[in-house]
């Protein structure tokens, strides 16, 4: 195993509130017979070692995917730095042989199958100490590695200094951005309306067959 190839846990966020759709869990919407969680599930699992889901409210509504369920240890919905803490801070306890930590939305269900591989390589080459997606020229900053020793800093960040936005955090240290292709589709389509969920049962015709 090389210094670039090494166990990497993944968190699911799912802990938005859905306002554009009305809210409740979106990840919970399906297309093409399957939940975007269970999608996001299905693209992560093989190249993670283990995921954990980060949920607010009662983790019970989602027993049926067998995953630890971690709320934000953060306040009044701060976003998704919140839940990225949490996961840092549970991966520092329950695995605290593990390094680096995998960050992904509950709502991309067509997440490349190299995520994990491309953005060690790119972190390793440029001796970066995060790695972000990027696709069709835009960075996608809640997908990426993240160190477990920023853990700290993370939680300063966000307590002391009120910062929301991951770019504004992560703009602070090193960063290996990995560009992926756009088409046939893009890999980090997001479903924040009802039309995202319409285009997105088309893209899965379009990803289930590749």
């Amino acid at each position: 195993m090389t210094r670039c190839d090494i166990p990497t846990p993944a968190v699911i966020l799912a802990g938005g509130l859905a306002r554009r759709m009305g809210g409740g869990d979106k990840p919970m919407r399906e297309i093409g017979g399957r939940s975007l969680l269970q999608r996001v599930i299905d693209r992560l699992a093989p190249q993670c070692d283990g995921l954990i889901l980060n949920a607010n409210g009662d983790a019970a509504r989602f027993d049926g995917f067998g995953l630890p369920v971690i709320a934000d240890s953060v306040a009044d919905f701060p976003g998704p730095l919140a839940g990225i803490l949490a996961a840092l801070d549970w991966t520092a306890t329950n695995r605290p042989d593990v390094q680096w930590m995998l960050s992904a939305a509950g709502d991309c269900p067509f997440l490349p199958r190299d995520l994990v591989k491309q953005l060690h390589q790119a972190r390793c080459k440029e001796g970066a100490q995060l790695a972000v997606a990027a696709s069709a020229g835009q960075s996608h900053p809640v997908i990426g590695l993240w160190d477990v020793r920023l853990r700290d800093e993370l939680r300063h960040a966000l307590v002391a200094e009120d910062i929301r936005k991951v770019g504004r955090f992560t703009g602070r240290y090193p960063l290996a951005t990995v560009e992926w292709p756009a088409a046939p589709l893009d890999p980090f389509f997001n479903t924040n309306t009802m039309e995202d969920i319409a285009e997105a049962e088309r893209l899965a015709l379009i990803d289930d067959r590749a």
